[in-house]
């Protein structure tokens, strides 16, 4: 099982997670199932999510949960906004945060990068001649299609 914490994507995450809760302590009473609870979801939703597509078994699937993990990021850049706006972030306070989001959003990029290219190679065909489309002219030049490793030749009469 692969180590996900050791991950600096998940690091940086962790970190971020950690930021919005120690910021929205500060935040009114009454937000406390609005606003401070959706900054906060968003934010361990990139944890989530990035642990989560460690625990997949394909690089597609992986990547899945990485998008969702940077639809999360993106969450709670706006929602940080919207905070700022209201008067429950302070100017320094949201930079703060614009600092964590934008470190956690480059090494997401470069994950995702790295885990498309991994998925990419797998793909490729280990036969360069079966990565070459069949075109009307060279399948004229075949005597008859090739057989199948499943297929059994005819009886011999």
């Amino acid at each position: 099982m692969s180590k996900f914490q050791d991950l600096v994507v998940f690091q940086r995450a962790v970190d971020l997670s950690v930021h919005i809760y120690e910021v929205t302590r500060t935040f009114p009473k009454e937000e406390m199932y609005g606003l401070t609870s959706q900054l906060r979801r968003a934010s361990y939703g990139v944890v989530s999510n990035i642990a989560e597509g460690e625990g997949r078994l394909t690089y597609g699937e992986r990547r899945q949960f990485l998008s969702q993990a940077r639809g999360s990021l993106f969450e709670v850049e706006g929602q940080s906004i919207i905070a700022e706006r209201l008067g429950f972030l302070t100017a320094d306070a949201h930079a703060a945060i614009r600092v964590h989001v934008r470190k956690t959003g480059k090494a997401l990029i470069g994950y995702i990068r790295w885990v498309k290219k991994m998925e990419e190679s797998i793909a490729k065909p280990r036969n360069p001649a079966a990565a070459k489309p069949t075109t009307s002219a060279n399948r004229s030049r075949r005597a008859c299609p090739p057989a199948s490793p499943l297929q059994t030749p005819p009886p011999a009469t």
